[in-house]
């Protein structure tokens, strides 16, 4: 019984409600007018003080009126027309109906509790007004027993479908809520992904960019020949930037799609790329027949963001790109720089925050690989993998 509840709530009922309260007040006065009737054909009950019939009707009309507020007090009203239906047989019916709702809305011991004290109270009503139509006393109780037991059953059955009815409310009100967590973390994943892929595509084509018009700043007395070609080469890397960005936009705009990827077939553009730039990198391919889609392109972008940190970090380094490996053993991704050849200045491309390196472990993870950089000791930086190549 919640006594914290305010006022409004526990008066308030439904049009459900009064329906259910107006049918069991009805009920148990019916059950109470029918056992007040003697029918032609029946014997005469045993004799009784008037005082202690008119004391029956009014217990039995005060129980149906109780009946009113079971929903409040459903244990003490309960608990009352019982103790009382012991001595007035007329308040029986509202005692069963107090009965059946405390089994409905009460936890099931505090029901079978109240059960047994009906058993009680039903032995003792026999004993104090004794049935005269030649039925044995243990037939009577019996079915006192029976009548009871059938209507506290009933109560908890009606408990039972409601809680399980809650219950399916409740699964299926979850599963919704881990839908809309799995669809959040699916979104959550496409971003990432989407980003990852920007960061990858967009460095590698800003770095050239940065490389070439650091070049032109720093030797503005640079032959025609060769500004013209790094003019080029800005041209063409910020108008492929565009595109690989535009491809990018387009994923997202569309209802379905991937993201453009590369594969292992794309390296030796990849390498002359950087070769254009001016950097001195070196390409070599130990791996026997054709790489898995995700394993290349896992490889490409391993390469790639290795080249782009050489490119930032010792421009005009050289650099040696190794992969080798084959199926059953796994693919093997190599790439060593050695140190600058010239200052960091005229690379123009900033230190960087280490994003790329979190990324790319975070890509040869989720590929069920394995990354490690480092410094190699005589001034240059290593990067070696390892990914799965099923057989």
């Amino acid at each position: 019984m919640n006594e914290t509840a305010p006022p409004r709530q526990r008066y308030r009922r439904s049009a459900r409600d009064w329906v259910v309260d107006s049918l069991m007040f009805l009920i148990a006065l019916g059950f109470g007018l029918l056992g007040a009737m003697t029918f032609p054909d029946e014997p005469p009950p045993p004799p009784q003080p008037e005082l202690f019939t008119v004391a029956d009707q009014l217990v039995a009309l005060g129980g149906c009126v109780a009946l009113w507020w079971r929903r409040r007090w459903p244990v003490g009203i309960a608990v009352v027309l019982v103790v009382l239906s012991a001595v007035f047989p007329l308040v029986g019916g509202a005692m069963l109906a107090a009965l059946f709702s405390l089994c409905v809305h009460r936890p099931p011991r505090v029901g079978l509790a109240v059960l047994a004290l009906v058993f009680l109270a039903s032995y003792v009503n026999l004993l104090l007004h004794p049935v005269d139509h030649g039925a044995p006393f243990l037939v009577m109780f019996m079915l006192s027993v029976v009548f009871g037991g059938a209507v506290a059953g009933w109560g908890l059955s009606v408990q039972h479908r409601r809680q399980l009815f809650e219950s399916l409310r409740e699964r299926a009100v979850h599963a919704e809520t881990e839908a809309q967590l799995r669809a959040e973390h699916a979104q959550h994943q496409v971003r990432e992904s989407i980003a990852r892929e920007i960061h990858d595509v967009l460095g590698h084509r800003l770095s050239l960019l940065s490389v070439h018009a650091g070049a032109l700043e720093y030797r503005p007395d640079a032959p025609a020949e060769e500004v013209a070609r790094s003019a080029k080469v800005i041209r063409e890397s910020a108008h492929q930037a565009l595109q690989d960005l535009r491809e990018v936009i387009g994923v997202l705009r569309a209802p379905v799609g991937e993201l453009p990827q590369p594969t292992m077939a794309d390296l030796a553009q990849l390498v002359e790329e950087a070769g254009d730039a001016g950097a001195d990198v070196e390409l070599a391919e130990e791996h026997t027949g054709p790489v898995p889609e995700r394993t290349g392109r896992t490889a490409y972008r391993i390469v790639q963001e290795a080249l782009t940190n050489a490119r930032k970090h010792a421009p005009g380094a050289r650099t040696s790109v190794r992969i080798s490996g084959s199926a059953g053993r796994g693919l093997t991704v190599e790439v060593d720089n050695g140190p600058a050849a010239r200052p960091l200045e005229t690379a123009s491309g900033g230190a960087g925050d280490g994003q790329g390196l979190v990324g790319l472990t975070e890509r040869v993870s989720l590929a069920s690989g394995r990354l490690e950089y480092g410094p190699d000791g005589d001034g240059g930086w290593r990067l070696s993998a390892w990914l799965p190549w099923p057989s």
